[in-house]
């Protein structure tokens, strides 16, 4: 009987033994790190839509036949230089008219002039009445009025001649030509478009919390006539710098954005009206909480870390607030202190209340090892 309660003992001994171990063996090992405080620079991209500097439609002002086409598509004019012809014969035949018109006017105010200095004449000799040299001198009133209408009227025909000629106010290059010769066209058609693009702007939107923040930062010249970069659609960056020349006066009550524009050069004609881009804006930081982003995982669009409890040593899941991302970091301004610790490695094997074995690693250590990537 003894033998048998001995037996009993020692298994029950051993089952407990291997409980412990096995508890023992589910507290896993992860290695945690505290987010660390320190001044750096970042930089922020934003979309951007890219428009020539002198960029305007070409719209005919006068009614007829498109006679000429002296351009060709994408090639660069002259400012002055002749870019299409409407027919004009029926133009100049109303300015003929006009120009008629005009000297009979002229003939017939010299003739009321003559009548008149008679008229003058007459009455210092009391052969005439007052009222008849009255009557005279306003006949001739009334031909200097035909005179300045026909004038009028012969100007306003020169100048719908003029408009059958049409010219680049600018030098640039023409854009596409939706009209061929030899068709009607009504006054306003769109002929073409001209562009200037020696300089183009580089308009993007910045958020109200990212306008103050900027502010604060150290380069408080960022959003005045900060050399900025752009990013092209390529993903490269365009070779020349631009400075920020201008932003809205007001931010916008309906996306709460404040505008500006940003001026590159292009010498060589790389950046064409329309295109797009993203500006590039620099930040310094002080005080800037950093931590690794392989420590971060998100749900449902939010960033989220493993926080340990330094008693329990019990992990749970915390929302951050990412300011903006650097090489391999992020830099945070809400949801950890650099007095917390949280998992570094492993996140996708961790759960929520799990309890963990510390590993802590220095942040230092990790900044050298990814820099040396």
């Amino acid at each position: 009987m003894m033998r048998k309660i001995a037996v009993l003992t020692t298994l029950f001994i051993g089952i407990i033994s291997c409980k412990s171990k096995e508890t023992i063996a589910e507290v896993e090992e992860f290695p945690v790190v505290k987010p660390i405080e320190l001044d750096t620079n970042t930089h922020q991209d934003y979309v951007a839509e890219i428009q020539a500097v002198k960029n305007i439609e070409i719209r005919a002002k006068a009614q007829g036949f498109l006679e000429k086409v002296n351009v060709d598509e994408g090639s660069f004019v002259k400012e002055g230089q002749l870019l299409f012809s409407i027919n004009s014969a029926e133009y100049k035949e109303k300015l003929s008219k006009a120009s008629a018109l005009r000297k009979i006017s002229e003939t017939e105010q010299q003739s009321a002039d003559l009548e008149l200095q008679n008229t003058k004449n007459l009455l210092d000799k009391n052969i005439v009445s007052k009222i008849e040299y009255e009557f005279a001198k306003n006949k001739l009133a009334a031909a200097k009025a035909k005179v300045e209408e026909a004038r009028a009227e012969e100007s306003n025909a020169k100048l719908l001649l003029s408009y059958c000629e049409i010219r680049a106010p600018f030098s640039g290059y023409i854009n596409r030509l939706p009209i061929k010769i030899g068709s009607l066209i009504e006054e306003g058609t769109l002929l073409t478009t001209l562009s200037q693009n020696n300089q183009v702007y580089a308009y993007f939107d910045i958020s109200e919390r990212e306008y103050y923040s900027y502010l604060k930062s150290k380069n408080k010249d960022a959003l005045s006539r900060q050399a900025v970069s752009l990013i092209l659609a390529d993903g490269k960056e365009y070779s020349l710098k631009g400075r920020i020349e201008t932003m809205d006066a007001e931010i916008d009550e309906r996306t709460g954005n404040l505008a500006l524009r940003a001026t590159f050069d292009n010498p060589e004609k790389i950046l064409k009206h329309g295109a797009s881009g993203r500006v590039r804006l620099s930040k310094s930081l002080e005080n800037a909480i950093i931590i690794p982003q392989k420590s971060t995982f998100e749900i449902q669009d939010r960033i989220y870390v493993y926080v340990v409890n330094k008693k329990t040593k019990r992990i749970s899941t915390r929302p951050i607030k990412v300011e903006s991302r650097l090489s391999h970091f992020y830099v945070i301004s809400e949801g950890v202190t650099p007095d917390d610790y949280i998992i570094y490695e492993g996140v996708q094997l961790a759960k929520e209340g799990m309890e963990i074995k510390m590993k802590e690693m220095k942040m230092q250590q990790i900044i050298r090892s990814l820099k040396q990537l």
